[in-house]
């Protein structure tokens, strides 16, 4: 009798740990700054296995975050804040230089090659519920760009 409790009870588990499956951030990165920069770009890959969206971020390092998208407009590349990203079930989102990206503005320090900042990213479901995932981002060169 106990047994069968047991394994009830490790399937209900299972059931409810699917039912809130998290957004997963793949390979985020910052490029370090020099000492006098107020701004950074955080870059990363999302993807979740329900449809949400990007809201918010936030990060003790800055006085404010942004989701920004680059985009062309006649011959200019121009930058803008959005309101947020939609994260298609099961689709890979890139946030890369030149699309969608975080945007840290009011740095509060030099953010230096090989260390983490941590970034806590808010995604709302259609189901207007709430997700906060927060990610060790590590600080890469100045020189670094990311493989395709």
């Amino acid at each position: 009798m106990y047994r069968k409790f047991l394994m009830l009870a490790a399937a209900s588990l299972v059931t409810t740990s699917a039912a809130f499956a998290q957004v997963t951030v793949g390979d985020p990165w910052i490029r370090a700054t020099v000492p006098a920069q107020k701004t950074a770009g955080a870059f990363m890959q999302l993807r979740s296995p329900k449809a949400t969206r990007l809201v918010e971020v936030q990060t003790p390092v800055a006085g404010r975050a942004e989701v920004h998208q680059m985009g062309m407009e006649g011959q200019t590349m121009r930058m803008q804040k959005v309101d947020g990203i939609d994260l298609p079930a099961g689709q890979t989102v890139n946030l890369a230089s030149g699309g969608y990206h975080v945007m840290l503005f009011d740095l509060k320090r030099q953010l230096k090659d090989g260390e983490q900042v941590p970034l806590t990213l808010t995604f709302v479901g259609a189901d207007k519920k709430r997700e906060n995932v927060t990610v060790q981002v590590p600080v890469k060169p100045l020189t670094y760009t990311a493989a395709h």
